[in-house]
C-alpha cells in the first residue's frame, strides 16, 4: 500500500455533520413504535454507519412481515426538526478543511437529498459541491468496499491513495476492505474499541486531522493501529 495521499474521502454522518447523537435518539423512538426496544448502545452498534435499508431491514425481521413502501418516510419530519434544530458541524472540522492540501469527497450511507440538507444546514456543501457520493449509488453499502471503490473511481484515483476519514465500525471496515488506511474519529458515539484495526489512525479531535494526514503520506502504513 503506498504511502502517498491524492484523495480524503470523508463520511458524513458525525465525522463532518454532528447528527448521529440527533438521529439515534429519533431511531430509538422508531424502533420502539415498531415493537422493538433497544438502548442507545445497541442502536449505535447495529445502525450508526450504515444504511436505511439496514434498519428497515431489521424491523422487518422482528416483526415478521414486509413494511410497506416508504415506511420510513413519515419520519422524515421527526427526523428534519430535530436537525433543523440541532445540527452544528463536528468540533474542528472547518479548521481541518482549510488546512488539508489534498483533494476530498463525501462517501456517505446518507442519501444525497439528506447531504444536501446536513451540508448546506452547517455551512459545508460548498466544500464538496459536485463530489459527494451516495450508499443508494452502488449494490452493497458499508461494510463492504463498494460506496469508497465508487468514490475512488469517480474522483480518479487508485484506492492505495486514498483515505477514509470513519466515525463508524461499519465504515473504517469498509476502509480497509477497499485498500484505504482509515482515520477513525474517536469523538463522537461509537467507542474507540470498535474503530480499532489494521492501517488505522484514532483521533479525537478533527483539528489534528491534517498533522495526522502530513504524517501518514510520508510514513508507510503499518498493521497496528496508531491511538491518540
Amino acid at each position: 500500500m503506498s504511502a502517498s495521499i491524492e484523495l480524503v474521502i470523508f463520511d458524513c454522518d458525525g465525522v463532518l455533520v454532528d447528527s448521529e447523537r440527533i438521529a439515534v435518539r429519533v431511531d430509538r423512538v422508531i424502533l420502539e413504535q415498531a415493537g422493538l426496544r433497544l438502548s442507545e448502545e445497541e442502536i449505535i452498534e447495529r445502525f450508526v454507519g450504515r444504511s436505511d435499508q439496514v434498519f428497515i431491514a431489521a424491523i422487518e425481521e422482528h416483526i415478521g412481515e414486509p413494511l410497506p413502501d416508504g415506511w420510513l418516510n413519515r419520519f422524515d419530519a421527526a427526523y428534519r426538526d430535530a436537525l433543523a434544530s440541532e445540527l452544528t458541524p463536528v468540533d474542528g472540522i472547518v479548521d481541518a478543511l482549510r488546512a488539508i492540501p489534498y483533494a476530498s469527497c463525501v462517501a456517505s450511507s446518507g442519501s444525497h437529498e439528506k447531504m444536501r440538507f446536513t451540508l448546506g444546514l452547517t455551512g459545508l456543501y460548498h466544500f464538496f459541491e459536485g463530489r459527494i457520493f451516495s450508499a443508494t449509488e452502488v449494490r452493497k453499502g458499508k461494510p463492504a468496499p463498494d460506496l469508497f471503490l465508487h468514490a475512488a473511481r469517480a474522483m480518479g484515483v487508485d484506492p492505495a491513495a486514498c483515505v477514509v476519514v470513519e466515525d463508524s465500525r461499519y465504515g473504517v471496515q469498509a476502509a480497509r476492505a477497499a485498500g484505504m488506511r482509515a482515520f477513525g474519529f474517536t469523538g463522537g458515539l461509537t467507542p474507540a474499541a470498535m474503530l480499532q484495526g489494521a492501517n488505522t489512525v484514532l483521533f479525537d479531535d478533527m483539528r489534528d486531522l491534517p498533522q495526522l494526514l502530513a504524517v501518514a503520506a510520508s510514513v508507510k502504513p503499518v498493521s497496528a493501529p496508531t491511538v491518540l
